[in-house]
């Protein structure tokens, strides 16, 4: 069961990923440096640590760009996807040398215009981490950063290229990639890097990348869903602690706002197991272990099955057993449509930025009648 939900996290978003590969893509490789500070947080072993490490890393990917002219590709301006390994270049004894497998997808910026040699976008990766030395009472216990060998590796960041030609390309673009194991086992500050990378980028393919004029959009049925989610997790809540079960049920509903967007409000309920265990002397109320919020949700669709859901929930009541320790919580994670109704998916739910677990999710959407139709 160690790391179950990272490991979940890195199967099911990298066998999700693999349903873009499609005939009409456009194939190439990029390779690049990356060098940045390590953010702390103002703890003195993390200062401490930070004085130490000098990070640098290289990576390597492998993707593809689909000129398809359908509809979804257009509107998220033909996105890339694929695959990569990362390796930070030095070796300490308190960190290790974090590596990674992940699956990206890369989001261009501004208009559809294929003719420019200078663009612009946004990127994301998920993944694996590992080859990392975790925290260890007796031989490291400086490293407050990781409790794990094996983390969930994510990135996001900013990217400006230039093609030169229709093969070669170069890149330069700025990030936080992040490794942490979602509080599976403590401690689990994370290690996090603000890597700013140069690169190179070559073209598998020789024809130019020209998907053609606007595609035909079918009609916008404008329309209210209900979702009804379950989250399943395991969390940790001390040093040398075992993980327990995490959990609960959100009810939400959404409202088709674009081809390319929904957003709606909803309510969570959290559980957290093992209180009894952890506080065998206290008396355990309902409300010490049962959250409940307020969450308005937003869904990001990039085809037809596969979308984004980002959240931002404000609780109504906080369970102070099971660490939340804010007053709102933020969520976002990638999920798959199976058929018109079940969906699954996986995703971080945090506080301020620091993660509270992993949720597995499994749920159902209830579509509602039809209030107009759109035609485009």
């Amino acid at each position: 069961m160690r790391l179950q939900i990272v490991r979940i996290i890195a199967y099911i978003f990298f066998g999700l990923i693999s349903f873009g590969v499609k005939a009409q893509s456009k194939r190439f490789i990029e390779v690049s440096y990356d060098q940045g500070p390590i953010i702390g947080n103002h703890k003195d072993w993390a200062d401490e640590l930070i004085e130490i490490i000098d990070y640098s890393g290289v990576d390597v990917r492998f993707g593809w760009r689909s000129s398809k002219n359908i509809y979804y590709n257009y509107i998220n301006r033909f996105p890339s996807y694929g695959f990569g390994v990362t390796s930070a270049v030095n070796y300490y004894a308190e960190i290790g040398r974090p590596m990674g497998i992940y699956a990206f997808g890369e989001f261009p910026l501004g208009k559809n215009n294929f003719y420019r040699k200078l663009n612009f976008s946004y990127y994301t990766q998920i993944g694996l981490g590992f080859n990392m030395n975790p925290y260890d009472a007796e031989t490291n216990p400086l490293n407050g950063f990781v409790g794990t060998a094996i983390n969930a590796h994510v990135h996001f960041g900013l990217k400006a290229a230039y093609q030169f030609s229709d093969t070669f390309g170069a890149f330069t673009s700025i990030g936080t990639k992040h490794y942490s194991n979602g509080s599976i086992k403590k401690p689990n500050a994370g290690i996090n890097f603000v890597p700013i990378a140069l690169g190179v980028k070559m073209n598998l393919d020789n024809e130019q990348f020209r998907p053609g004029i606007k595609p035909d959009f079918p009609p916008l049925e404008k329309r209210g869903f209900w979702n009804i989610t379950a989250y399943m997790g395991l969390k940790s809540y001390d040093i040398d602690e075992k993980a327990y079960f995490r959990g609960g049920l959100g009810i939400n509903y959404l409202w088709e706002l674009s081809y390319k967007y929904r957003g709606g409000l909803g309510i969570d309920w959290f559980y957290g197991a093992g209180a009894k265990e952890r506080y065998p002397n206290e008396s355990i109320t309902f409300l010490d272990v049962n959250s409940f919020a307020v969450v308005g949700s937003w869904e990001w669709k990039l085809t037809e099955q596969l979308y984004m859901p980002i959240a931002f929930g404000v609780y109504l009541s906080k369970a102070h057993l099971n660490q939340e320790t804010t007053r709102f919580y933020e969520r976002i994670g990638v999920r798959y449509r199976l058929n018109n109704n079940v969906f699954i998916g996986v995703h971080i739910k945090a506080h301020k930025v620091k993660a509270d677990f992993f949720e597995v999710a499994l749920g159902y959407t209830i579509p509602g009648k039809v209030k107009k139709t759109i035609t485009y």
